[in-house]
C-alpha cells in the first residue's frame, strides 16, 4: 500500500507518524513534506497548492490511498482531482470544504439549521460595513470570508480597532481576495474547546477534545498565530457538554450539509466556545487542527488508516474509534518575531531518545543538519497519565533541544489545570 500525504507542517508530521503503525502502509510520501518528516516518509518537492502535480504523481507512482490534510488544497478541489483518477481520499471534496473556505457560507449555514453561533452581519462593501460599525455593539468580532492562514479573525476591543479591522480586511486587502467579504459577529464569551471529528457523512465520531493557546506569549498576551501549544482532553469538555455538542451542533452540522447536496467526508473541526447560553460554534474547519492534531492523534489507540479509509467508505458506524484514557500537551518551539518577522537558517539539535515525541513543522535539512525555516518550528508533545504529568514531561524536553531564535511560551496547561468545572 503506497500513500501520499499533501502538506508539510506540523500537522502533517503527526499524521504521518501515526499512519506508519499501520504495517499494511508500505510507503508513505509527503508532499512537500519538511527536513523532519524526511525521517518518517519521502518528502517530494511538490507544493501542497499544485493540484495538477499532486494529480501527477500520485497516478505516476500508482499511489492507492491520498490524505489531504490543509485547507487550501482542500477548498481547491484536490480530492475531487485525485478521486476523478480513481484515487480514494481521505478529506472533503472543494463543494464541502466550503465549511471552512467561506466564513459567509458557514455562518449562514448555522442560521438557516438553527445551529448555536454568534449572531452576525454580512458585508461586502467596506463602507457600510464602517457605518454598521458605528453602531455596533462593542467589543465586537470580524472575520475576513475566505482562508487567511489562521489570520483572518480580528477582536476588536474598541470602535477604531473595529474600524481599522475593516480597513485593512476590505480597503488595504491585508489577506486579499479572502477580504473581499466580511463577517461583523457579536463576541462571545466563557472557554474555547476544539473537537475534531472523524465523519463518513452519516456518521460523525468525535476525537478527545483539546485547548489550544493562540496567543504569541506568556498569559495570552501578544499576537494571535497559528497556535503555540495544545493540551487534550480540554477539562471543560464535560460529559455534559459533549451531549449537548452532538445533539445541537455535531448532527445537525453534517445533516444540513448533506441537505445542501455538500455532504462531508474527513475530518471536520468545531472551534466551539462554552456560554452562559450553551455551546455555541466559533469556527468550522474542514481538516485536522494544527498544533491541536499534535496531541489528539497520539492518543488515538485505534487504527488512523482503517478509520481514514472508513471516512472514504461510508462505514464509520462499523469501525471502532478508541482512545487512550491519557492526558497530553504540545509545546511549540517558535523562531523570535513569529507571527511577524524572523530568521530563518538556525541548526536545530534534538536528542534522539525524544525524537518520536517531536512533530517537525518549519525546517529544511541541508548537508545532513536540520536548520530552521519557519515561524513555528517544532511540536514536543508529551503523554502522560495527567496532564499535570504530561505538561512538565513536555517542558522537560523542550528544555534538551536547542536551536538559535527559539522561543515558546512558559504556560500552556496552566488554563487547564486552573479549570473549574461543573459538570
Amino acid at each position: 500500500m503506497k500513500i501520499i500525504v499533501v502538506g508539510g507542517g506540523g500537522r502533517e508530521h503527526a499524521i504521518i507518524k501515526k499512519l506508519k503503525e499501520n504495517p499494511e502502509i508500505e510507503k508513505i510520501f509527503a508532499l512537500p513534506g519538511n527536513g523532519g518528516i524526511a525521517a518518517d516518509a519521502e518528502c517530494v518537492p511538490i507544493g501542497a497548492t499544485d493540484i495538477d502535480g499532486i494529480v501527477k504523481f500520485a497516478y505516476e507512482n500508482g499511489i492507492d490511498y491520498a490524505v489531504v490534510a490543509p485547507d487550501d488544497p482542500l477548498v481547491l478541489g484536490c480530492v475531487d482531482a485525485l478521486e476523478a483518477q480513481g484515487i480514494p481520499c481521505f478529506g472533503p471534496r472543494s463543494e464541502a470544504a466550503i465549511i471552512e473556505g467561506s466564513k459567509v457560507f458557514s455562518k449562514n449555514l448555522m442560521k438557516k439549521y438553527g445551529i448555536p453561533t454568534a449572531a452576525y452581519e454580512v458585508f461586502d462593501d467596506a463602507d457600510r460595513a464602517l457605518e454598521y460599525i458605528k453602531t455596533a455593539p462593542i467589543p465586537t468580532v470580524i472575520k475576513a470570508d475566505g482562508l487567511a492562514l489562521g489570520k483572518g479573525v480580528i477582536i476588536a476591543m474598541t470602535r477604531e480597532e473595529a474600524e481599522e479591522a475593516v480597513i485593512s480586511i476590505m480597503k488595504d486587502k491585508k489577506f486579499g481576495k479572502s477580504g473581499n467579504s466580511i463577517v461583523i459577529e457579536e463576541f462571545l464569551e466563557g472557554p474555547e474547546v476544539s473537537v475534531l471529528s472523524f465523519t463518513d457523512g452519516k456518521t460523525v465520531v468525535p476525537m478527545i477534545s483539546s485547548m489550544d493557546h493562540k496567543r504569541a506569549g506568556d498569559n495570552d498576551t501578544g499576537l494571535n498565530t497559528g497556535g503555540m501549544g495544545t493540551v487534550a482532553p480540554n477539562p471543560y469538555y464535560t460529559d455534559k457538554v459533549a451531549a449537548e455538542c452532538m445533539e445541537k451542533i455535531f448532527i445537525p452540522t453534517i445533516n444540513a450539509m448533506n441537505a445542501e447536496g455538500r455532504t462531508f467526508k474527513g475530518c471536520l473541526y468545531f472551534g466551539l466556545m462554552i456560554t452562559k447560553d450553551g455551546p455555541k460554534v466559533i469556527e468550522y474547519n474542514c481538516r485536522f487542527g494544527d498544533p491541536e492534531t499534535q496531541v489528539v492523534l497520539p492518543l488515538l489507540k485505534s487504527d488512523l488508516f482503517t478509520i481514514m479509509k472508513a471516512t472514504t467508505d461510508g462505514t464509520l458506524a462499523d469501525t471502532p474509534v478508541e482512545f487512550y484514557d491519557k492526558s497530553a500537551a504540545c509545546v511549540i518551539m517558535a523562531s523570535e518575531g513569529y507571527p511577524v518577522a524572523y530568521e530563518k537558517g538556525y541548526e536545530i539539535t534534538i536528542p534522539s531518545d525524544i525524537a518520536d515525541k517531536v512533530f517537525v513543522a518549519g525546517a529544511i535539512e541541508k548537508d545532513g543538519r536540520l536548520l530552521t525555516s519557519g515561524g513555528r518550528v517544532l511540536g514536543v508533545t508529551a503523554i502522560a497519565d495527567t496532564l499535570e504529568e504530561a505538561v512538565a514531561d513536555s517542558y522537560a524536553m523542550v528544555g534538551q533541544i536547542s536551536f538559535g531564535n527559539a522561543f515558546y511560551r512558559h504556560d500552556i496547561g496552566k488554563r487547564a489545570l486552573m479549570a473549574k468545572v461543573e459538570d
